[in-house]
This record gives C-alpha cells, structure tokens and sequence, in this order.
C-alpha cells in the first residue's frame, strides 16, 4: 500500500507551467509550483510520463522508456553557470502564455542546448565534468542506444529506425561502430542533454522531498514503435524480423464507446523472451524510473494480466485476441528484488477479476475516476461509498474533461444524477463540490487537476483520447495561484483529514 496515511495532492504535467519559451520546464515555476502545494496543505505532485516525445507531442508515445524531454531543461539555470550568455536569451519571439508552442520551443531551445553543450565540453569544471562521466557510466545501459539513435535519426532527416539503411535498422555491429565514430559530436550532445535534464528534475525532486511533497510519476506499459527501446531489443517485441514492423499490436477490443475498438499500433512484448531473460528489460526499467520518483502510476495495468493483440496490418482493432501476460511471476522477481512496490495500478476500462486479483495479490493503489461515478446506480464502483483505502481518487485524470467541460457536456437527465447526489447544484461550483468528494472519500489518495481548482472548462482539457494532434498544450498564468485559492485547498484538506501531520 502506497499511502500510509490520507494526503492529496494535484496533477500538473511539466509542460503547461508558466514560462517564456513557449513550453513550461523544471525552472524557477517549478519550485514555485512545489511551495504552492505545500502552502496549500497539499502532499502530492503527480506528472505524465516525463520522456522525448515524437509526432503529437504525446507523452504516452515517447523516443525511449527511459531518457528525458530535453525540452523541459530550464535555459536560464544554464544562463546561471555561464553556459548561455543574457544575449542568447533576449529577442525571443512572443508565445502564448495559455498554449504550449511544441514547434517554437523546440526551434528555440535546440539550438541553444546545442551551444551550452559545447560551452560545457569548452569550460565546463573538473567536478562538473566527472558528474557528468559518472552520470553516463551509470546510465550506459540505456544512454548509449538512446544517444545512438537519436543522432541516427537526426541524419536520417527524423525517419523512423525501420525505414533506415538495413544495417543500421538490423543493428549490424561493424555498421554501429562505424556509426558512433562519425557521429560522435552528436552523441555527445543527447547525452549532454540528458545528464542535464536529470540533474534540473533531481534537484527539482530534492527540492520536494524536502518540503514534504511526494513526485508522483506515470509509466506507460507500451513503447512506441519508433523507439530506442524497439530498435536495441527487438527480440522482447512481437516483430517481423525482415521489415522491422509489429506482428502483434497493441490495443483494446470494441466495446460501448467504439465499435471497433482502439488500435494503437504499438508492438506487443514477446513475453516469452522477456520471462526467459528474467524480466531484466522490465526491471531495469521500473529501476530507473523508481530513482527519479517517489509513486508510479503504471498505465493499462490490465496488460500484465492480458493483452489485446492485434495482427500486424489490421485497421482495426476487431481482429484481436486476448493473449495471458504473466505479471504475477514479474511482479514477484520485481518485489524480491525493491521490496514492496509504490505502484498505483491504472485499473480503468474493462477489468476482470483476474486483473483485481493480480492487483491485490501485491497491495497496488487502484484508481477511483469520479466523472465515472454517476450513470449507472449503486453499484457503481466509482461512487465514494462505493470506495476502500487503497485507492486513488480523482475527479478526472488527463484523459478526461475538465470537471467544469464533463459537467456541462452532460444531458439534463444526466445532470440530474449529479445534483441528486450532491443534494442540489453546489453554490461554491461544481469543480469544488467534486473536489470536496475526492478529499472526503476513504481512499488514502486524492488527486484533481489544476483546471478544476481552477474551475476551468473544457477547452483547457489536456487530452482527447484518440485524436492525433492538438492535445497536451494547456498552460496556466503565474498569476492564478493566489492565496485565495491556496487557503481554500487547505481548508478543505485540514476537514478532511489530508494535512501532513508534523
């Protein structure tokens, strides 16, 4: 069990802080951001998946399971030690404050990451330099490939791995040594930016702990296709061993809200590969995530107990079959290795009771979603009387409305439900009576976004499930955390019960 005790906490990803180079990062409005919830009596900063991300800047499809979104480096930190001039910063072109500018960031700091690079090669100290070799040695397990590839797929003109010259896709070794020599200046700049990236988030990180705060991460099950993890270890994934292309994908199966289901095009794991090594791509990989974050949401968590696999080439996701996973033996090598796991497990959708079951078998948090609470009576699993302690509530996760959106797109039949539960529409406004749900429940977790303590409505929602572009670019103003606000959230986690306790 995650929690020993109630707290609550916001879910805020990195990107939508406030800040001037058109994407928020792990600057000065971070920490800001941390003594916010602290002032706010709140106990838990829960982030999306922190990863480089590709076409649709989503974070749930990223260039590796382990690096950093170099996007996310705060610049004036670099401005701080020298390795950026005041210059380098002035005549920025003008971003909107309220959106993320993915393409206007990256144009903007890639260029500049490159130059502090250089400058850090140039004149960086003997303590800093030995930093950053102890940062690459440690990490080469996985830094190395990723370095790799991210400067082949720079030369590549940003071509997927699959569509590169056969040796280099097929990782012929004479072909990647000759690679990594003539690409060496490149290589050293994606390492640069990782060392970077996680030197800002464990400070960040530090920063946190120390004020009481927990970082709650997010691990999506599956990688991209596009990957470093697909093209360095193909045999742990369902591929076709000539063109590189998935044999099985990944998705779920037609259900109430598609006919034909959702078909994500990720490769399946070869879980009988994975289980003859150990598990050890897995572990390393829950390793790694658990040294920079303190909880860890595992997405589609259903996919360790089954997954929906589709044939390579199918459109949809109506020709799958459910295929047995064995996360229990996993997890069981997993805990004898770190001892008990602070997992929340993302138990939505479709679960069965094999699912509950592997969940329990190793005490993981599941999720409570309460925008699911109200349409079909009692029973229903998402009602607060419905709810136990080892669960995290929220009014909605990222994939949702805001709770101001989900309100007002609901039929007045439908708004009904909510007001006969509530006992009337709510005079401090639906956002706060939802809110004040979560923060009452029994579950040792509860965790809103900052749109609805903001009372946002849906146009600032982060994500529309199955749309490819226009997702994950809400930012809010510096100026919107106000005391106001930080004495209510207080207040109302004091009544219930969620204050941390000296």
């Amino acid at each position: 069990m995650p929690f020993s005790n109630r707290v609550s906490g916001i879910v805020l990803h990195p990107t939508s802080l406030p800040g001037r180079f058109g994407i928020g990062d792990l600057g000065s409005e971070a920490y800001r951001f941390v003594d916010f919830l602290v002032d706010s009596g709140q106990q838990v900063w829960q982030v999306l998946p922190l990863g480089p991300t590709g076409y649709g800047n989503s974070p749930y499809l990223c260039y590796s399971a382990w690096a950093g979104n170099p996007l996310l480096i705060n610049l004036e930190w670099l401005e701080s030690e020298g390795l950026l001039s005041s210059e380098d910063l002035n005549n920025l072109p003008s971003f909107n404050p309220d959106q993320v500018d993915y393409d206007g960031a990256f144009q903007v700091k890639m260029p500049l990451l490159k130059k502090a690079s250089q400058n850090f090669l140039d004149q960086a100290t003997p303590e800093r330099l030995e930093d950053f070799e102890e940062f690459c040695t440690t990490q080469a397990y996985w830094l190395d490939d990723y370095a790799l590839f991210m400067a082949l797929k720079d030369a590549n003109g940003g071509a997927s791995w699959y569509d590169w010259e056969e040796d280099l896709a097929q990782r012929d070794p004479k072909a990647l040594v000759l690679a990594t020599e003539q690409l060496r200046d490149e290589i050293f700049y994606y390492k640069y930016m990782q060392a970077e990236f996680f030197r800002q988030w464990s400070s960040l990180k530090e920063y946190a702990n120390d004020k009481g705060i927990q970082m709650f991460g997010d691990i999506p099950i599956y990688v991209a296709h596009d990957s470093v993890d697909v093209w360095a270890h193909p045999k742990i994934f369902c591929l076709d061993e000539e063109t590189g292309q998935p044999e099985l994908m990944a998705g779920v199966p037609p259900d109430y809200f598609s006919e034909t289901g959702q078909l994500w095009g990720n490769p399946v794991y070869n879980w009988e590969a994975l289980q003859a090594t150990g598990f050890k791509w897995w572990i390393q990989r829950i390793k790694g995530m658990l040294n920079y974050v303190d909880l860890m949401r595992i997405d589609h968590f259903r996919g360790f107990e089954s997954y929906w696999a589709v044939p390579g080439g199918e459109k949809t996701a109506i020709n799958g079959e459910w295929v047995d996973a064995p996360g229990s033996e996993f997890f069981q090598l997993l805990r004898e290795e770190l001892g008990e796991l602070p997992i929340i497990a993302e138990d939505l959708g479709v679960i069965t009771p094999e699912v509950e079951a592997l969940r329990d078998e190793f005490s993981f948090a599941g999720m409570k979603v309460l925008h699911f609470a109200f349409d079909s009576g009692p029973g229903n699993p998402f009602l607060p009387f419905n709810h136990h302690p080892n669960c995290v509530v929220y009014t909605g996760t990222h994939d949702n409305n805001t709770t101001v959106g989900w309100y007002e797109a609901r039929s007045p039949e439908e708004k009904d439900r909510v007001l006969n539960y509530l006992g009337g529409y709510p005079e401090e406004g639906i956002h706060w009576a939802m809110i004040r749900m979560a923060l009452c429940s029994v579950g040792n977790c509860a965790i809103f976004p900052l749109q609805d303590a903001l009372g946002l409505g849906g146009e600032t929602r982060m994500n529309y499930p199955g749309a490819a572009e226009g997702n994950w670019t809400w930012r809010y103003r510096s100026e919107v955390l106000t005391q106001e606000l930080r004495d209510r959230l207080r207040f109302l986690s004091d009544i219930y019960n969620r204050l941390p306790h000296e």
